[in-house]
């Protein structure tokens, strides 16, 4: 018999994650379905990462929190509305209200700290929308060149292009 374990044509962790993330559109469309009001004790903690696609906020939001952020649902939230794909609701951020509609497949974690309930995601990296950022300016032909030159000084001094790292061990 052999140790390794065959790759699976069934992508088991797709389902289960999705599977897992319905978990969590249940719970809120319950809330929803209760007037929006939580019963007891319980509030959710849900993480999710802004540049989801489909994932809508407000745009100062969306810049202090570039890659991931947390909501608190508990007290002062409203208009909770689920489907589907996703949930939408209303909150204050310093005392500025605000719309948010999440994708339930930009969801990264969902805790219920009332009962030690929790639920971790992995992050669907292929549903990403790349994050922007500046050109590059090191790929013109120059750059190319300087980039050698430096290489080839660093290996020609030592003899050798290999980096030692010392994290402070004790000797």
């Amino acid at each position: 018999m052999s140790d390794e374990t065959p790759d699976s044509l069934i992508p088991y962790d797709e389902i289960v994650q999705e599977a897992l993330r319905a978990v969590v559109g249940r719970v809120l469309g319950s809330v929803e379905r209760g007037g929006g009001t939580l019963p007891g004790d319980h509030h959710f903690y849900i993480t999710f990462k802004t540049a989801a696609p489909g994932v809508q906020i407000p745009q100062h939001l969306r810049e202090r929190f570039p890659d991931e952020m947390t909501i608190v649902l508990q007290n002062k939230f409203w208009d909770l509305a689920v489907d589907d794909h996703g949930f939408e609701v209303g909150l204050t951020f310093n005392q500025i209200p605000a719309k948010l509609s999440i994708p339930f497949a930009a969801i990264t974690a969902f805790v219920d700290p009332a009962v030690d309930f929790g639920l971790q995601f992995q992050a669907a990296v292929t549903d990403m929308e790349p994050t922007a950022h500046e050109v590059a300016e090191n790929d013109t032909p120059e750059a190319a060149a300087e980039r050698a030159d430096s290489q080839a000084v660093a290996s020609a001094e030592d003899g050798s292009n290999v980096v030692t790292v010392d994290f402070g061990r004790k000797k």
